[in-house]
């Protein structure tokens, strides 16, 4: 009686357990076209597939039954599309080629390229520690110039300058720079690396309201005077972290791609037909290029 009582009592676990064991939940059903259901999950999935100003148009009661409506007549399209065969046109397989070639590309991309591609916090650290210089506080001077076409010139002026004549009154009667000429000789402020490198490096040598000695460049012979000098903020870690992050990444990515690509053409055969892609080239040649004779470059006789 006791082993019957245990027997009885575990096949009550077992009913109620079964009876109590979740059911997998059938679909949500929006519409049906013909023998087509268009559930819930598909119509989130192409609502959250919409650009943001797009999805903003079908959020209330009527967009929603718009957008709804939307995928019943593409449905529609589709199935009456398959009753005339369509599938079955040459264009059509050659775009759904296309199509399936363009996505596998992207996904093998993602899972050997993007996938494999990570940038750490410590990795970010170090790229801005090491380039440090990237990201120090920018200096900008501000220098005014007479530009003169000697070096005898250019003393005459600097001994002017010396004995007290306005630099700015000098510049605007012998310098050759009509447009600085106009204001002085004022360039306005520059960085590192926006003049060429003489007349740079002789400015920032300068202290505010010093004229440098004569500076020869190619377009003569300068005297620069520093009319001010001021020091930019120094860029912070949390300001570039994202830029570096993306550098980086793009950096390790393109690494990565062109080894994988490297390693695919080796084992695989490849032969370029070079006398069709000359024959091609000729074809897309314009008139004029095909009356040029080979060899004769633009500007020379």
């Amino acid at each position: 009686m006791k082993k019957l009582l245990v027997v009885m009592v575990v096949m009550n676990v077992v009913i109620f357990a079964s009876g109590c064991a979740p059911k997998k939940e059938e679909p949500v059903v929006l519409a049906v076209v013909n023998d087509t259901k268009i559930t819930k999950e598909e119509f989130l999935s192409e609502m959250e597939a919409l650009p943001d100003f797009a999805r903003g148009m079908f959020e209330n009661k009527e967009g929603k039954e718009r957008f709804l409506d939307e995928m019943i007549k593409r449905e529609i399209l589709y199935q009456e599309a398959k009753k005339k065969g369509l599938e079955k046109d040459k264009d059509f397989q050659k775009k759904l080629e296309e199509f399936k070639k363009i996505n596998l590309v992207s996904m093998i991309l993602k899972t050997e390229i993007q996938d494999k591609v990570k940038v750490d916090e410590k990795d970010i650290k170090d790229f801005f520690e090491k380039h440090s210089e990237e990201f120090k506080a920018r200096v900008e001077v501000r220098a005014s110039h007479i530009l003169v076409k000697t070096e005898d010139e250019a003393k005459k002026l600097l001994e002017k300058i010396k004995k007290g004549e306005n630099f700015a009154k000098l510049a605007k009667e012998f310098s050759l720079d009509a447009e600085s000429a106009k204001n002085g000789g004022d360039v306005g402020f520059f960085s590192k690396g926006q003049m060429i490198p003489e007349f740079e490096k002789a400015a920032f040598a300068l202290k505010a309201g010093e004229v440098s000695s004569p500076v020869k460049t190619q377009f003569g012979y300068h005297l620069i005077k520093v009319t001010d000098r001021k020091t930019g903020k120094a860029v912070e870690f949390e300001q570039v972290k994202g830029v570096i992050e993306r550098r980086l990444t793009a950096e390790r990515q393109k690494s990565l791609f062109d080894s994988y690509i490297e390693g695919l053409k080796k084992t695989s055969k490849i032969t370029v037909k070079k006398e069709a892609l000359e024959a091609l080239m000729q074809e897309q040649k314009t008139p004029e290029q095909k009356d040029k004779p080979q060899g004769q470059s633009k500007g020379k006789p």
